[in-house]
């Protein structure tokens, strides 16, 4: 349906990838896949028509529709959340008003055998073959369902999108992409700035409605889910699998063992020739064989192995001092916001060790918690830390936090305590920064590595209660492997707020459910409160 053509980036004289090629046919599920830097975006952008290769080309049949959600969006702000969302749909809307303008035109002309009157009775023609061969659609009410499927309320949709924060409009310029049934849809991590229900709306729509779909994610859940094909962009080039993502590492992993072992050989043949060359350079009757083997070495192409691979490390958490049995107890508390009851009544304890997760819809009160947790707002009722109860907390502008003028380095330096210093290098390496990057200063980061960075600097601080506010957002799957492997092995207690259901699972024992301006315990992991909410969850949206 769409292919792509020996396409080529260079930028700043670097070649983030050449000669790429492959073809996205209709209904294909594709996830993007690759290290940070590798080129993922950039390629995106370019099969999306917003930039273009150094080389090659995307070619498309014509009227191909293909819609592209970046990672950042820059949206205008003067309509509702239901007329921006409505937009969708301006170019049938637009098609029916030259209709309806034509037609009325038509009544009042009489210049029957004018050229002007039979191409306005050509256009009229084609503009009525392309709308009324259009599936009769209740554009209202699909609206409505999309805005629904992605968290608004029904009393969001008069509200102007300016009242919306940055992932809120993120989610109405999604809810716009896919109410267009383009042909081709680009998701640039779509689950950021999403709660797990819309995660569950937007997994049935993709793979039930959606035609073909290209998506960039380290939500491992999502992309399992959703794709039945992996292209990995890795040095330069691709690789093509048709397989979803866990199938593909399997044959990542083969694929990494068979480079390995064709390194090995040829560098044992390098080593064992470069020795015969040194042997008999000057030999007489080798000369011949000499110059062939030297010729040989000049045209070997060299084996290239992928990445090295650093799963080894292992990065675990100072031991937890020990803090009273509860570190956290709520009474009978409730938060207003002016006139907004958030939470009301609410009762709970967290018991030394306990590791939970905050769940639900985006709104329902599970930041107002942490803040209260934290004493950093007023609020009706108790909600008091235990005895010797030391927090650490990320929250999601923690890279906000991070001193600019200090090194990357220097961030992680001046908190590390006992042998783990020894590791600076290696832990920022498994959080790519290696090289010159570790001397950066933190002002001219990127977002993304700023958050990171703050990742790093959490892990390596001595406490006992650890809240997590959504700390994987800008972490590639690696990554986030290794902070779960070190919250898995943290003998303190967590509260973990996150919409990363791979993430989650396996990390906590219980759950608190924020919905309704309440929170419901449920003694369960959340794995099984995921599982059990599924159904339920996309029936109530789709209802």
């Amino acid at each position: 349906m769409i292919s792509v053509d020996q396409l080529g980036v260079v930028y700043s004289g670097k070649t983030l990838f050449k000669d790429v090629s492959f073809v996205i046919n209709e209904n294909d599920k594709i996830a993007l896949m690759g290290k940070n830097g590798a080129g993922k975006s950039t390629m995106m952008k370019i099969i999306a028509g917003v930039s273009k290769g150094t080389t090659g080309t995307v070619r498309a049949p014509k009227d191909t529709k293909i819609a592209y959600l970046p990672q950042h969006l820059l949206t205008e702000d003067n309509c509702t959340v239901k007329e921006e969302a409505s937009k969708a749909f301006t170019a049938i809307f637009q098609m029916k008003a030259e209709i309806d303008a034509l037609n009325k035109e038509l009544e009042t002309r009489t210049d029957y055998e004018s050229d002007a009157y039979m191409k306005i009775i050509e256009r009229v023609s084609d503009l009525g073959e392309r709308y009324y061969a259009l599936e009769e659609v209740n554009y209202e009410a699909e609206v409505e369902k999309a805005l629904k499927g992605l968290g608004f309320t029904q009393d969001d949709f008069g509200r102007a999108t300016s009242e919306f924060s940055g992932g809120w409009r993120m989610r109405i310029e999604l809810a716009k992409i896919l109410l267009q049934q383009p042909d081709l849809i680009l998701l640039d991590e779509p689950t950021n700035h999403i709660d797990i229900a819309s995660v569950i709306w937007l997994e049935d729509f993709l793979i039930n409605k959606a035609k073909a779909v290209v998506v960039i994610s380290h939500d491992k859940a999502f992309i399992d889910t959703i794709t039945n094909r992996t292209i990995e962009v890795t040095m330069g080039t691709i690789y093509d699998y048709k397989a979803n993502y866990s199938h593909y590492l399997e044959l990542r992993k083969e694929r990494r063992e068979h480079q390995l072992k064709a390194y090995q050989e040829q560098q044992k043949l390098i080593a064992e020739t470069k020795v015969f060359i040194e042997r008999f350079k000057g030999t007489y009757s080798k000369t011949n064989q000499v110059a062939s083997r030297e010729r040989m070495l000049e045209k070997l192409k060299l084996v290239e192995i992928d990445e090295v691979d650093t799963s080894s490390l292992k990065l675990r958490f100072p031991p937890a001092p020990r803090s009273g049995d509860y570190p956290v107890r709520v009474e009978n508390f409730s938060k207003k916001y002016g006139e907004k009851l958030v939470l009301q009544g609410v009762n709970f304890s967290i018991a030394r060790g306990e590791k939970v997760s905050f769940v639900g819809k985006n709104g329902t009160g599970k930041s107002t918690m942490i803040k209260a947790i934290l004493n950093e707002i007023t609020h009706a009722g108790n909600c008091v830390l235990g005895h010797n109860t030391k927090v650490g907390y990320f929250a999601q502008n923690q890279a906000s936090l991070l001193d600019p003028e200090l090194t990357v380095f220097q961030t992680v330096d001046t908190i590390a305590v006992g042998e783990i210093r020894t590791k600076i290098k290696n832990i920022l390496g498994q959080f790519m920064f290696s090289g010159d990057a570790i001397d950066k200063k933190v002002k001219v980061l990127s977002g993304g590595e700023k958050t990171r960075l703050a990742m790093v600097k959490l892990l390596l601080e001595p406490v006992n209660l650890l809240v997590l506010d959504e700390p994987t957002n800008h972490l590639d799957l690696r990554s986030k492997d290794v902070i779960k492997e070190a919250l898995l092995h943290f003998n303190g207690t967590l509260i973990l707020v996150s919409h990363d259901r791979d993430f989650l699972r396996g990390l906590s024992q219980k759950v608190f459910e924020f919905k309704e301006k309440r929170v419901v315990e449920h003694f369960e992991t959340v794995d099984v409160f995921l599982d059990r909410q599924r159904i339920p969850s996309l029936q109530a949206i789709n209802e």
